[in-house]
């Protein structure tokens, strides 16, 4: 196994500064029970009278749901350790766990659905909108363009092999439209939405200011729809999170340019205003950057962190369903930050150096990733090969700053 030996690799065994009471997402006693209210908000509520026994030799925490495991296990530091012994259980949730509630996520563009598992546990679910050979047509503006369900799988799995580990796991999964959607919705909105195609197939668009119409509708197969299942992060009421506006945002116009596209020196004023004046953020979008340019991903407008651990934390790589969308060409323009800063964290130049030999070749060691998900093969071989390709531009561009 290629990818066993990659995360054995010193590279990825560099030690995660120690983490402390305050550098803890939640601080929870591990031997107090938590149950959540049933009355369908996330909140926990600590039950001092334990209501079960627990089994001899486990504590509380032994007990808890994979999901909220995950959510205590978050830090300052990363999202998920690097050797995370929940990760296949968790993914094998998101993947197999009962569905007992599907209703629409409001806001955004194109439909995605909250799926809630018996145990409590939420996912959320994008929906296939496009085969795996389907490009995006030459003429979109990166703004029109679908959200993949694909894209969301392999970016988690991208990001991990990357050793950024800033995306919340995803798997893939066949969903039955009418016994896991239809069936048990509350949300009267999206229930209006479901009809039988000509075809004889179950189909469904729900609201949104996009892609929700019966042209754009989405339709199983007789009742069979693929999609992505990405883990939900805590909920904002028990964790704040920051949403920040990337300095390297594109214009969302048909026509105009923004103003790092019309200034080569943007990166010396981006560097003089908080909180990229200080401490390691643009070192962090700039990994960001090369994330999205080995997907082809054009629309990252914003990211998030943590509020409790201010502005010394990693961001959240959130949202991806636009990668993955071109094979064929390389947006060089993503990597703007990148060649407009000449900065890169040494560790990630050293990963990006390592994935690009033939033992740990990126394509490799992530189709290895990929050919355990439920729907593999996940990506067409032609996106595989083209990020073999994109690895080679950003040493280039690398190695054309340490020449300047």
């Amino acid at each position: 196994s290629k990818l066993a030996a990659l995360f054995e690799h010193p590279l990825y065994n560099i030690p995660v500064p120690e983490v402390t009471e305050k550098d803890k997402l939640f601080i929870i006693n591990p031997m107090e029970k938590f149950s959540l209210r049933s009355s369908g908000s996330d909140e926990w509520v600590s039950s001092s009278k334990a209501e079960t026994l627990l089994l001899t030799g486990k504590t509380a925490y032994d007990t808890y749901p994979t999901w909220l495991k995950f959510h205590i296990g978050i830090n300052r530091y990363e999202l998920y350790p690097r050797q995370d012994p929940l990760l296949p259980t968790l993914l094998q949730d998101l993947a197999m766990q009962r569905i007992v509630s599907s209703v629409q996520k409001s806001g955004g563009t194109q439909l995605k659905l909250i799926m809630t598992f018996p145990n409590y546990g939420q996912a959320l679910f994008k929906p296939m909108k496009q085969t795996r050979d389907q490009e995006t047509p030459i003429d979109f503006f990166y703004f029109s363009d679908f959200e993949r369900h694909n894209a969301e799988i392999a970016a988690f799995h991208l990001d991990r092999i990357l050793d950024f580990r800033r995306i919340p796991p995803v798997s893939g999964r066949l969903v039955n439209i009418t016994k896991e959607i239809r069936d048990i919705t509350t949300d009267k909105k999206l229930a209006k939405t479901f009809f039988i195609s000509p075809a004889g197939n179950v189909c469904f668009y729900g609201e949104c200011s996009y892609y929700c119409s019966t042209e754009h509708a989405l339709c199983g197969k007789p009742d069979q729809l693929e999609g992505s299942m990405a883990a939900l992060l805590p909920d904002k009421t028990l964790a704040k999170r920051h949403s920040w506006r990337s300095p390297w945002r594109r214009s969302y116009h048909k026509s105009k340019k923004a103003e790092w596209e019309l200034n080569f020196n943007y990166c010396a004023q981006v560097r003089e205003t908080p909180p990229y004046d200080r401490g390691h953020r643009l070192l962090d979008l700039i990994d960001m950057t090369i994330l999205d340019f080995l997907m082809g991903n054009m629309d990252r407008h914003h990211y998030e962190t943590f509020e409790k651990f201010g502005n010394d934390t990693f961001l959240l790589h959130l949202d991806n369903g636009r990668g993955f969308g071109t094979h064929s060409r390389d947006e060089l323009s993503i990597l703007a930050p990148l060649q407009q800063c000449c900065s890169i964290k040494k560790s990630t130049y050293l990963r990006l150096q390592l994935l690009a030999t033939q033992p740990y070749r990126l394509s490799d060691v992530l189709r290895e990733a990929l050919a355990a998900d439920p729907l593999a093969p996940v990506l067409a071989e032609p996106h595989l090969q083209a990020l073999d390709r994109r690895l080679g531009k950003v040493l280039v561009a690398v190695e054309q700053c340490l020449a300047r």
